[in-house]
């Protein structure tokens, strides 16, 4: 006789706000002392261990017999090239990459004398340092400007409580470590002084430092603290290695301040006071007179897609435009040199790079042909440099990295991704649809699938959205999708709004109290996959994770005929009650995103309407797995625990509910490269047995 699945013992705790009472019967999943188990798993309620270990134990139990997930890892494992790098990245002398050695599940950060590649120097093996942790992840490398020193983020617990290590790269010495940091630092002009940010009790970068390599860490200086709770703080540094950066800001709205690199002592200064709604950031061009000028990208103005404005160097200068604002056309990113700006644009879903001489000469558009393609910018450590480094791929072209030479419009190849197991981009299709909302907007669909495929209408296909903060969901490769796409399925994603692949307005218009228009974009993707014959209702598959994973509780509770099975990784589930929470994680800063059900009884009321937990009914759902990490600060572990104990108590019928807790890790899963095929093996095999599709090759 199967076992039965593990129940949670109900113990109603009553909230009452706006006048709305509601019963949460699952909060005592919840630990009083979350943040020391962040720290500690150990230190975890045992009943609530118990209950988390009963719940993967039924997950092991359900693929009992004819278990998928070891060849599946083969197969995943065997598309990766074990011994790979990265391309080196030049800066002066050396140049700097990354590789891995066959069997290593973690980078080995390596450097060599330029142009001397039989010379390489290993200056961080994480498979080394990996050793003895269960749990073992790398965060920011930085080297220093003059080559001494090496530091280096770790989170050893998946709980994004990083340890700041420095190593002397001259005598291979470790030197002092900085605990409790964000992961994020920068190096200033004299490679001995850091500033990095530093986690508060609700795990928000609050906190700006400054380090000096040599000293203690508890005499560090404060250079910045934001008093707002709603504010992330981060550093970086301008490409030109002039100024180093602060940057404060929410989803909405941002300030920064600068630092002269060649002064870090300094106090920072202001380049224009936050104004709610506004966002910029902040890059130098220094070949003007003087000090140079600022080069802005913002959305101020009503700029809605941003646009590029210049500033003298210097606190609240005026801003005049530069590149103006085209509505349609986002600009989401810059990358400065000494004497080229590179944008990058987003225009109907698909990406473009152009590239403006910072003279007299015209900017030009970088062409690419297929329908649907995914482009990356790669940082560049050299400022004066007419080469461009970035990559391109499209859900069937393994990952290219080219260097892009601006002066001469040309491009060279420098790497193409192996898959060792091999792969034909020609016997697969790529494609773009689009898909009608109930409002009349236009819904983008990247999607691919086997060549000769027949489209009979009872396909299987695998649907996945985001559709939050902004994200935008690329059509790039990925060779896990293989397993599934040679087994009959069709992959597809569903650019919905809440992303911004179609200009900022397709992110309001799915957050806050329009976050609707991102659940009914998403079945109306599906629908349209349906009516174009590819599938039926109950062959779809819903994937989709974080705040992706709270569409997929949304349209379970919705659209549980339209879906055969739902995987939700580490799912943002409970909404209504982590933003009505201000003591979680990110939960002040997440409320331009969601809305603020505390003080506002329209957003309670929007919120409490979709919040998956909340609005479980008793109805037959798909069948459902859900994914969690015991330490992860983002999307804590009781989010999915409660919704699978709502789940069991109310629905009908026999399709499987899993939840699957990753005992030792985080929001991201595993740390190694192979322990997470094991997490994406567990999703594909639960797929592929609720479709019928084991015995398919």
């Amino acid at each position: 006789m199967a076992e039965l699945p593990p129940k949670a013992t109900p113990r109603p705790v009553e909230r009452t706000l706006h006048g709305d009472t509601r019963v949460d019967p699952y909060a005592w999943l919840r630990v009083e002392n979350w943040q020391e188990v962040m720290r500690n798993p150990d230190i975890l309620d045992p009943e609530v261990r118990t209950h988390l270990e009963a719940e993967n134990r039924h997950t092991e139990a359900f693929f009992a017999g004819k278990d998928l997930r070891p060849a599946l890892f083969e197969e995943l494992k065997g598309r990766i090239k074990e011994d790979d790098s990265s391309v080196p990245a030049p800066d002066g002398p050396w140049e700097y990459f990354a590789r891995f050695e066959v069997g290593g599940q973690h980078p080995i950060h390596v450097r060599q004398k330029r142009g001397q590649a039989d010379q390489a120097e290993v200056l961080l093996h994480g498979d080394r340092e990996a050793e003895g942790h269960a749990y073992w992840n790398l965060g920011a490398v930085e080297h220093s400007p003059d080559h001494g020193l090496l530091g280096f983020a770790v989170d050893r617990k998946g709980s994004e409580y990083y340890s700041l290590c420095f190593r002397d790269l001259t005598h291979g010495k470790d030197l002092e470590t900085v605990e409790d940091t964000s992961g994020d630092f920068v190096w200033a002009n004299d490679s001995k002084t850091v500033l990095y940010t530093r986690l508060d009790e609700n795990h928000r970068p609050s906190k700006v430092f400054r380090h000096v390599v040599g000293t203690d860490p508890a005499g560090d200086a404060l250079v910045y603290e934001e008093p707002d709770p709603g504010f992330f703080v981060g550093v970086d540094k301008t490409e030109s290695r002039a100024f180093l950066v602060i940057d404060a800001h929410d989803h909405v709205t941002s300030e920064v301040r600068l630092i002269s690199a060649d002064a870090p002592h300094e106090d920072p200064w202001v380049v224009r006071a936050r104004e709610v709604g506004v966002e910029y950031d902040v890059h130098h061009d220094p070949s003007p007179s003087g000090q140079g000028r600022l080069l802005i990208r913002t959305n101020r103005d009503g700029a809605e897609d941003f646009k590029v404005v210049t500033a003298e160097v210097g606190e609240d200068t005026p801003w005049v435009d530069w590149v103006a604002h085209r509505p349609g056309h986002l600009i989401s990113g810059l990358s400065v040199f000494a004497r080229h700006v590179v944008r990058l644009e987003w225009t109907d879903a698909l990406p473009s790079l152009v590239v403006t001489p910072l003279s007299d000469e015209p900017e030009h558009r970088i062409r690419f042909e297929e329908e649907a393609y995914a482009l990356g910018l790669h940082g560049s450590y050299e400022f004066d440099t007419p080469i461009l480094r970035f990559s391109y791929s499209s859900m069937t072209t393994p990952n290219r990295v080219f260097d892009y030479d601006m002066v001469a419009r040309s491009r060279v190849l420098r790497k193409e991704q192996e898959v060792p197991s091999g792969h034909d981009p020609s016997r697969y299709v790529t494609r773009r649809l689009t898909a009608t909302a109930e409002d009349g907007a236009e819904i983008p669909i990247s999607l691919m699938h086997s060549k000769g495929l027949k489209m009979d209408g009872n396909r299987p296909v695998l649907l996945y959205g985001y559709g939050s903060y902004g994200l935008k969901m690329p059509a790039s490769f990925s060779t896990s999708r293989l397993s599934l796409v040679n087994r009959g399925f069709v992959y597809a994603i569903a650019h919905v709004r809440g992303g911004m692949e179609k200009g900022y307005r397709w992110y309001t218009e799915g957050k806050a109290d329009e976050k609707r228009n991102t659940f009914s974009d998403f079945a109306a993707a599906a629908r349209r996959l349906i009516e174009a014959g590819y599938t039926r209702e109950g062959r779809l598959a819903a994937h989709g994770g974080s705040a992706g994973g709270m569409l997929m509780g949304v349209i379970a509770n919705e659209y549980p005929k339209l879906f055969g099975a739902i995987v939700a990784e580490v799912p943002f589930v409970d909404v209504l009650n982590t933003m009505s929470d201000a003591t979680l994680p990110l939960t002040p800063p997440e409320w331009p995103e969601w809305g603020n059900p505390v003080e506002d009884e329209s957003a309670y009321r929007t919120i409490r309407d979709y919040s998956p937990y909340e609005n479980v009914a008793a109805q037959t759902y798909p069948a459902i797995l859900a994914t969690a990490g015991l330490t992860d600060p983002r999307v804590t572990y009781w989010e999915p625990a409660k919704w699978v104990a709502r789940l069991r108590e109310h629905k009908l019928g026999d399709a499987p509910l899993l939840l699957y807790t990753n005992m030792k890790a985080g929001h991201g899963g595993a740390s190694g490269r192979f322990d997470r095929l094991e997490e994406t093996a567990l999703m594909q095999a639960f797929l592929l047995r609720v479709f019928g599709l084991e015995d398919e090759q």
